[in-house]
C-alpha cells in the first residue's frame, strides 16, 4: 500500500514500521508489561529482576520464533486460544464487576477527549502492526497449502475480520474497567498498575495468578508473531539467513526492555507522534487510489505534508516545542498534538483538484 511513494520512500517507511513495532518499541515492551502486571508483585521491581526476567522471556520467544512454520501449531492451536479464554474473562468481569464510581475527567479529556484518545492510541502500535503482521498471516495461510491467489486473499480478509472484532472488544473493556479505575488505583504511573489493581479487586488473591497468566500469554503471542515478522521481512530484504536475524532482533528486544515500562513509553511516545501520520495517510489513502489518475502524487505529497507536521508533533512531545518558530506552536490543533491533519487535508483536496485538472487537459 506504499508504492505511490516510490521505491525509496515506501522502503523508508516500511522499515520504520518494522523497527518500531519490532525491536526498537513493541517487543521489548511485551517483555516489560508481562513482568510489572504479573511477576513484579513476587519479584519485586528492581533492575536486576527485570534483567533475568527478559533473559527467560526472550528465551522462549526465541526458540518458538526459530522455527516460523510450526508458528500456526504452536500459537494458533495451543496459545492463542488460551489468549482468547483468559481475555474474554477479563472483559466480562470489567463489564459485570465495576471497579467503581466513574470520576470527573481530568488534563485534556475535558475539553478534547476525542482527540486525547486518538493520539493516546499511538501507544497501542496497531496501526503500525497491522502493517507488519500482513506477512505472518499470508505465511501461515502458504503453510496450509493454500496457493491460489483468491483464496489466499479470502482468508486474509477473514483474519482481518476476526482479528478487528477481537480488538474492538479487548478496547472496549479496557475501557469499562479504566473509567472506575480511580478507586482502585489512584495516581497510576500507566496502565499496567491499573490493570493489576482491577484484577486484584475483581478476583481477589487468586487474581494475581489469572493476571500474570493472561499477561504472560497475551504479551508472548505478540513477541513472537512481531519476531517472525520482522524476521522474515529483513531476511528479505537483507538476504541474511532468517535464523541470524530471529538471534539479532530478540538480542536488541532484550537489551530496550531493560529500561522500564515508564522510560520505554516515555521514548516512544515521541517517535510514534512522528511517524504514526504518515502510516494513517497512507492506510487511507490506499482506499481512494482507483478514484485518481496519479495516485503517487497526491499520496506522496499528501504524506510528506504528515511526515513534516508529524516530527513538529513529536519534537513538542518531547518538550522541544519552546524552541520552535511561534507560528508553529500555534497551529490549528496544536494543544491537541494533531498539527498534521487539516494541512494534510489541505493538501489532500488541493493535490486532487490537480489531478483532475490535469487529467481534463490531457
Amino acid at each position: 500500500i506504499s508504492s505511490p511513494l516510490g521505491r525509496i520512500a515506501s522502503l523508508i517507511l516500511t522499515v520504520v514500521c518494522y523497527l518500531s513495532v519490532g525491536p526498537l518499541f513493541a517487543t521489548p515492551r511485551t517483555a516489560t508489561v508481562s513482568y510489572e502486571i504479573g511477576f513484579s508483585s513476587y519479584f519485586g521491581t528492581s533492575s536486576s529482576s527485570l534483567l533475568i526476567y527478559s533473559a527467560i522471556y526472550f528465551a522462549f520467544v526465541t526458540v518458538v520464533s526459530l522455527y516460523p512454520n510450526k508458528l500456526l501449531d504452536t500459537v494458533g492451536h495451543v496459545l492463542a486460544p488460551l489468549k482468547i479464554i483468559a481475555l474474554a474473562i477479563l472483559g466480562i468481569a470489567a463489564v459485570m464487576i465495576p471497579a467503581g464510581y466513574v470520576p470527573a475527567p481530568i488534563n485534556h479529556y475535558v475539553n478534547s477527549p476525542v482527540s486525547e484518545g486518538f493520539v493516546n492510541g499511538y501507544l497501542t502500535m496497531d496501526t503500525l502492526g497491522a502493517l507488519v503482521f500482513g506477512i505472518v498471516i499470508i505465511q501461515a495461510i502458504y503453510s496450509r497449502g493454500v496457493t491460489d491467489n483468491k483464496l489466499v486473499t479470502k482468508y486474509a480478509i477473514i483474519a482481518s475480520l476476526i482479528s478487528g472484532v477481537g480488538l474492538t472488544l479487548v478496547y472496549l473493556s479496557l475501557f469499562k474497567l479504566g473509567l472506575g479505575s480511580h478507586e482502585v488505583a489512584p495516581n497510576a504511573a500507566n496502565g499496567a498498575v491499573i490493570l493489576h489493581a482491577y484484577v486484584q479487586h475483581a478476583f481477589g488473591n487468586m487474581g494475581s495468578l489469572f493476571l500474570t497468566g493472561l499477561i504472560f500469554l497475551a504479551c508472548m503471542v505478540t513477541a513472537i508473531g512481531l519476531t517472525c515478522a520482522c524476521a522474515e521481512y529483513f531476511a528479505q530484504l537483507t538476504k541474511l539467513p532468517y535464523k541470524l536475524l530471529v538471534f539479532i532482533l530478540v538480542g536488541f528486544s532484550f537489551i530496550i526492555s531493560n529500561l522500564g515500562l515508564t522510560k520505554l513509553i516515555a521514548v516512544s511516545v515521541p517517535v510514534l507522534s512522528a511517524i504514526y501520520p504518515p502510516a494513517i495517510v497512507v492506510i487511507m489513502l490506499s482506499f481512494f487510489w482507483k478514484f485518481w489518475h496519479k495516485p503517487s502524487f497526491i499520496v506522496g505529497s499528501v504524506t510528506s505534508i504528515a511526515l513534516i507536521f508529524g516530527i513538529i508533533d513529536g519534537l513538542k512531545v518531547a518538550g522541544f516545542g519552546d524552541y520552535l518558530p511561534n507560528f508553529l506552536q500555534h497551529l490549528p490543533l496544536n494543544e491537541q498534538n494533531l498539527a498534521w491533519l487539516i494541512p494534510s487535508l489541505v493538501v489532500l483536496v488541493v493535490t486532487t483538484l490537480i489531478d483532475k485538472v490535469k487529467h481534463k487537459s490531457i
